[in-house]
């Protein structure tokens, strides 16, 4: 013999695979990181030593300290320079401080102070 279950509307509506939460208690689950604040002229600036520059392609290879504002631990790595200006003004060996933000998909440096 067959069984029949007729399950009441109001049970079907329910979604039981997602969590209750009791008066909007969130435990102890982990809220998102806030984005990073937009770069602007007082933006953090970063220490680093040029290890090679190529004038033609506007590349800097620096060896830099941790870019939290695009999550870069340290290390060494060539980034695109804003402008050809930029670029041809350090030289191996400089010391400088850098701006480095996500332009259009490529990192590029923004901001470089000797």
């Amino acid at each position: 013999m067959k069984q029949v279950f007729i399950v009441p509307a109001a049970l079907l509506a329910l979604n039981l695979s997602a969590p209750a939460f009791a008066g909007n208690d969130m435990g102890n689950m982990a809220m998102p990181a806030k984005p990073a604040a937009p770069a602007g002229a007082n933006a953090a600036l970063t220490e680093a030593t040029v290890k090679n520059v190529d004038p033609a392609t506007g590349m800097v290879m620096l060896q830099h300290g941790a870019m939290t504002n695009i999550s870069m631990p340290a290390m060494t790595m060539a980034y695109k320079a804003k402008d050809a200006a930029m670029a041809k003004s350090v030289h191996a060996g400089d010391k400088v401080h850098v701006r480095v933000e996500n332009v259009g998909g490529t990192l590029t440096i923004v901001r470089m102070d000797k």
